[in-house]
This record gives C-alpha cells, sequence and structure tokens, in this order.
C-alpha cells in the first residue's frame, strides 16, 4: 500500500535529515525524500507522524544507518581523480613526513571513505613511500553508511573498483577472489574504518591537532551550507599545522573557512593549514553586493590582449560620456551628510555605474591609507586601475588583496589579465584557473580562458572554456558584471563570445 505523505512531512524530514546527518536536499529533491520516507514507513509499520516523533525524540543509530543508505551517495573506485593523489604522494606526505620526523608519527583521514577504496588508495601510496618501519603511521576511513563500512573492512573489491588501478599495483596488491578481487591482508590491516557520523561533534574523532592530513573529498556538497561550514572547523582543529585537506574537484573553501592556503599543483586544487597566528584569522564577509543597471552596449575592441581591448572600451565610454550632467553628489542635494564615513563605496560604486571609471579611481585613491586592509576597497581599486591600464599597481594591489582574502577569486581573475599583459601566459592561465576554482559560476574567466586558448590555437579548449562562459554570462549578477566586465556589456560580451565561438568550430 502506498502511504500517503504530506508536504509538511517532508518538510519536518529535511529538518531531521540536516539535524541529524547534516545533509541538506533542496525542494526539487521533495519527491526523492517522499520515496525514501515510504520505504522507511514500510520497514516499521509506522504513521508518518509517529516515525518523526521517533526521530526527534530519540537518537535512533541504527534508523540513521538505514537512512545514511538511502540518501548518500557510495561510488567510487581506487585512485579516482588520480591529480590528487600525485599530489598527495609528492608533495604532502613528504612535506608532513619531514614536518614530523622528531616524532615519527603521522595521522590521515578518509572522512567519508564510502567503502574504502580512497583510504586503501592512500594505504598503498604511503606504502610507496618506503617510510621507515619505527614509524608510527595510521590511516583512518570513517563514514555513516554502516553497509560501507563492513565492505571496506572486508577488502573484496569488484573489476569496476580497479578500473583506474595501473596493472603493477593490481599485481601487487590484488589476488582474484571469483569474480571479485581481495586486497592484500597486511594493506587490509594497516586501515581502521569506523562509523562515524561527521556532522556530530565526536570528541574522539575530533581530538585536537591530530590529522597530518585529510581527505574529505565529493562530501561537503551534500552538507547543508551551515553544517558544512561546522565540520570543516572541526577538521581544521583536529589538524595540525601545515597539514593538508584535499577536497573534491567541485568543492572550495571560499566562504566556508579562512583558515587554509590554497595549494595548486599537479592540475589540482587542494589546502593547506595555516600555522600558528594565522589559525585564529576571522572568516571575511562576502564582497558586498550593489544593483547597476547594464552598461550600454558598445562594439567588440579588436586588440592584442583582453586587457587591451578592455581599456580602449573604457576610454571610448568616458569620451562618449563628457558632456556636463550633474554629479552624484549634486544629485542628492544638501542632505548630504559633508563627513562620510571611513572608505564608504557608495560614491565611488555610483561613479562605476555611470561608467566615469577615472573619477571613480580618483574617488578610491583619496580613501584613508587604513581602508587598504579592506578586501572590498582593495577589490575595486584594483579593478579600476586594470580598467585604466595601470597594470603594475593594479597587480600589486590584488596581491595585497590576497594578503587579507587569500580566496578572492576576483582578485586572480584580475591577475590574470596583468599577467597576460605581461606576455605570461602560464601565470595568466594558472589565475584563471584559480578563480574558477574558487567561483565556479564566475563567467569572466572562463571568458578570459577561451580567448587566450583561441590565440593560441588550441581550437578545442577555446570552445569549451567559451560555451562556458556563455552559459554563465546570460546569468552573471548585475554588480560582478559591473565591476569585471571591462566597460563591456553583458549583450556585448555574450556576442563577443559567440564570435569566437563560431571563429574555432563551436556552436553559438
Amino acid at each position: 500500500m502506498r502511504r500517503l505523505v504530506s508536504a509538511a512531512d517532508i518538510d519536518r524530514f529535511r529538518a531531521v535529515i540536516a539535524h541529524r546527518l547534516g545533509l541538506g536536499f533542496e525542494d526539487a529533491k521533495s519527491a526523492f525524500l517522499a520515496d525514501v520516507m515510504r520505504r522507511r514507513l514500510d520497514v516499521g509499520g509506522q504513521t508518518p507522524e509517529a516515525y518523526l516523533d521517533r526521530l526527534d525524540a530519540e537518537h535512533r543509530d541504527d534508523e540513521m544507518g538505514a537512512l545514511s543508505q538511502e540518501l548518500t551517495v557510495s561510488e567510487t573506485y581506487f585512485f579516482r581523480h588520480n591529480d590528487q593523489y600525485r599530489a598527495f604522494a609528492e608533495i604532502a606526505l613528504p612535506d608532513r613526513l619531514g614536518a614530523q620526523a622528531a616524532a615519527k608519527r603521522l595521522r590521515i583521514l578518509s572522512a567519508g571513505c564510502a567503502s574504502g577504496e580512497e583510504a586503501f588508495s592512500l594505504a598503498m601510496l604511503v606504502r610507496d613511500a618506503g617510510i621507515d618501519p619505527s614509524w608510527d603511521v595510521a590511516i583512518l576511513g570513517v563514514d555513516v553508511n554502516p553497509a560501507m563500512v563492513s565492505k571496506a573492512t572486508r577488502g573484496l573489491f569488484s573489476e569496476w573498483a580497479l578500473r583506474e588501478t595501473p596493472a603493477d599495483v593490481r599485481r601487487r596488491w590484488f589476488k582474484p577472489a571469483g569474480r571479485d578481487f581481495a586486497l592484500d591482508d597486511t594493506l587490509r590491516a594497516s586501515v581502521t574504518f569506523e562509523e562515524r557520523n561527521l556532522s556530530r561533534d565526536d570528541p574522539r574523532l575530533w581530538q585536537p591537532d591530530t590529522y597530518d592530513i585529510v581527505f574529505f573529498r565529493n562530501v561537503l556538497m551534500y552538507f547543508t551550507p551551515e553544517n558544512g561550514q561546522t565540520v570543516i572547523t572541526r577538521i581544521g582543529r583536529a589538524m595540525k599545522a601545515g597539514g593538508y585537506l584535499f577536497l573534491g574537484h567541485a568543492e572550495t573553501l571560499r566562504g566556508v573557512s579562512d583558515d587554509f592556503h590554497l595549494r595548486h599543483t599537479h592540475d589540482t586544487f587542494y589546502y593547506q593549514r595555516k600555522q600558528g597566528a594565522e589559525r585564529a584569522t576571522p572568516l571575511l564577509p562576502a564582497i558586498t553586493s550593489f544593483a547597476a543597471p547594464a552598461p550600454a552596449v558598445i562594439a567588440a575592441v579588436e586588440a592584442d590582449t583582453w586587457i587591451d581591448a578592455i581599456r580602449s572600451a573604457c576610454e571610448r565610454i568616458e569620451t562618449l560620456a563628457r558632456s556636463p550632467r550633474p554629479s552624484a553628489s549634486a544629485r542628492q542635494g544638501s542632505t548630504r551628510v559633508a563627513v562620510m564615513p571611513t572608505w564608504d563605496l557608495d560614491l565611488a560604486r555610483e561613479l562605476l555605474r555611470e561608467e566615469r571609471f577615472a573619477e571613480a579611481l580618483d574617488r578610491i585613491e583619496r580613501l584613508p591609507p587604513e581602508s587598504g586592509q579592506d578586501p572590498d576597497v582593495l577589490l575595486l581599486l584594483a579593478a579600476l586601475l586594470t580598467q585604466r591600464g595601470r597594470l603594475v599597481e593594479a597587480e600589486d594591489t590584488c596581491r595585497r588583496l590576497l594578503d587579507v582574502d587569500e580566496l578572492s577569486a576576483g582578485a586572480h581573475y584580475l591577475l590574470a589579465l596583468c599577467r597576460e599583459h605581461a606576455r605570461d601566459r602560464p601565470g595568466a592561465v594558472n589565475h584563471d584557473q584559480v578563480a574558477i576554482h574558487l567561483d565556479p559560476g564566475f563567467a569572466m574567466p572562463h571568458l578570459h580562458l577561451g580567448l587566450l586558448a583561441r590565440r593560441a590555437g588550441d581550437r578545442g579548449a577555446a570552445r569549451k572554456e567559451l560555451e562556458q562562459a556563455l552559459l554563465l554570462l546570460q546569468r552573471e549578477d548585475s554588480s560582478r558584471m559591473l565591476l569585471f566586465g571591462g566597460g563591456f556589456s553583458r549583450n556585448t560580451l555574450v556576442a563577443l563570445c559567440r564570435t569566437e565561438l563560431a571563429g574555432c568550430g563551436g556552436q553559438a
């Protein structure tokens, strides 16, 4: 019999899941949650109200385990995203071995380990590092799903789980077991697996200053924002200073934590725990947004570099805009307070909206020296300096901004423009890639990478980036278009994308 589950039941179920497991589900997942809830009601023979009352009133670890099997994705395989394993083996592991040379103690955590492929992949690399047997090395894998923990402990894997495992590694660590493959007993014994709920404040799991390296990949995306930030805070406190944190390719600490340095090697991104006094740095607020009408449509400019096109566009706009008109302060009348609060950016933003770039820059440059620690001020200053072609100053401002807010996607995008103008194409590509990692919805670094690839003759890469830029530009926030669009309107940038796409054989 199909049990009736109301919208109110689903909302309450969603709230319990968020509270008990930390998992977040949007309204689009309501039908999925309803199906899960019906299956659990059928198992227990309960009404929705009775079931939810029990979930609220009791710990019900058994039921949480059953729900975790229904609600979490457990698909994984050995050496998944091998670039991160290379960074682990060639950067993180040697660095932590050096840092722990006196103590001869190394702790690695695979958080959200599923059926154990990740933890065992790390164990293989640790063995390959040839660590002296006198070292105390421990690898812990934890997951909320009891079925996955049990599977990991058995150490029995399918052919599909070994699809990215090199042949020599297969021969060394696995032997056939019917239709599956059994992991070598010594390697299996080198990893401990435990059922743990990462959303709980578990003192045993989160002991301070414990872990040298933590893999927490493709888990953060399933948490509610609040629970995700809480878990990252716990992980950070449980890590040693200088320890390494690996997230999934689509995950970032931007807006989540300011306690880590971003690292970019081996074509991948990961994080390193800040040292000493850096560890207590508070999370910086997000950059204040401001509404803006779309700038006037202007023709795309042929230029050697994208920054030349931006500068030319801004110069043309200001030439057209020099007809007399009342200033923003004059229009506001005598009610405006004469003494503005320190580094109030409203007037500078208004001037930017009106495409009066030189006046906006002058306004920012006349702010008190202490404003140089405000990330909003530095970002606006860097953008204006870039538009004016003062690129040495723009690059210096971006680097000062990164000293304050290391995870500023905008600073990295502007640095990419500066590096391109300095004929440092690898540096430009690197900063664009960092900007995209920090903010996957940021259109402009995709556009810039597409233009760089097209000029380099890499039509495939150009099509990929320009297609993504075209998609993102059409839903980009207007305030960010104003700040980073370089004087071009959304429509002009979309038209530019389409033209460039057509030029490299893409579909616009």
